[in-house]
């Protein structure tokens, strides 16, 4: 069954596993999310719910936003994601999923946006080789280099690899393992790194590739 979430990253930490071996895992706050709009084949054109998490206070919402919440009856959310889950006929507007959903050693696709790092030097972002740093290369070791021919075709060809801005784009890392599930405190302990820095939003689904 196809499950989704919408969380919060709260950082990374270690615990152990069985074996007393040390896992790296990142501490997402999963939900609760609740049902803010479903959507229909008869309506839509497809199935699929749209979901929100974390209360905002009313005065900081648009006045179409706060109709969408008004129609819903639901307390108004800060952010809003659309999942074509499986079990969408069996979901209402006004239901709550929370971390629970997901079990443990499930795998998941956890997406989000990469931290930013302004803009970045060739070697940086698309990790080139220096120049010589002697033999009168000058200050200029860190350069990205010759960009291609003279005469023909005078031009630099579109999508070279050129510095520029780096990162705080959609990242998605796939087939992550869910270690350990907090129901309580709707935390959810994800083997490995994720995209973006502390307190980003992030979108946990099962993974498509499982």
């Amino acid at each position: 069954m196809q499950k989704g979430l919408i969380g919060k990253k709260i950082g990374m930490t270690q615990i152990f596993d069985e074996n007393s071996n040390v896992v790296p895992v990142t501490v997402v706050e999963a939900g609760p999310c609740v049902v803010t709009q479903k959507k229909t084949v008869d309506t839509d054109g497809y199935e699929a719910v749209q979901l929100g998490f974390q209360d905002v206070k009313v005065e900081r919402l648009s006045k179409p936003l706060k109709g969408h919440f008004a129609k819903a009856d639901v307390a108004p959310k800060k952010v809003l994601k659309e999942f074509r889950l499986s079990d969408v006929a069996s979901l209402n507007v006004g239901d709550i999923l929370k971390a629970d959903t997901f079990e443990v050693g499930a795998l998941v696709d956890v997406t989000g946006t990469s931290k930013g790092k302004g803009t970045a030097g060739a070697i940086k972002r698309w990790n080139f080789g220096r120049l010589k740093e002697s033999h009168g290369t000058g200050p200029v070791a860190r350069h990205a280099g010759s960009l291609g021919a003279c005469s023909d075709p005078s031009r630099v060809y579109k999508g070279k690899k050129l510095a520029g801005h780096l990162g705080s784009e959609r990242v998605t890392v796939q087939n992550l393992t869910i270690v350990k599930i907090d129901a309580e405190n709707n935390l959810i302990a994800i083997k490995g790194a994720i995209p973006g820095p502390k307190g980003s939003y992030v979108i946990i689904k099962d993974s498509v590739k499982a």
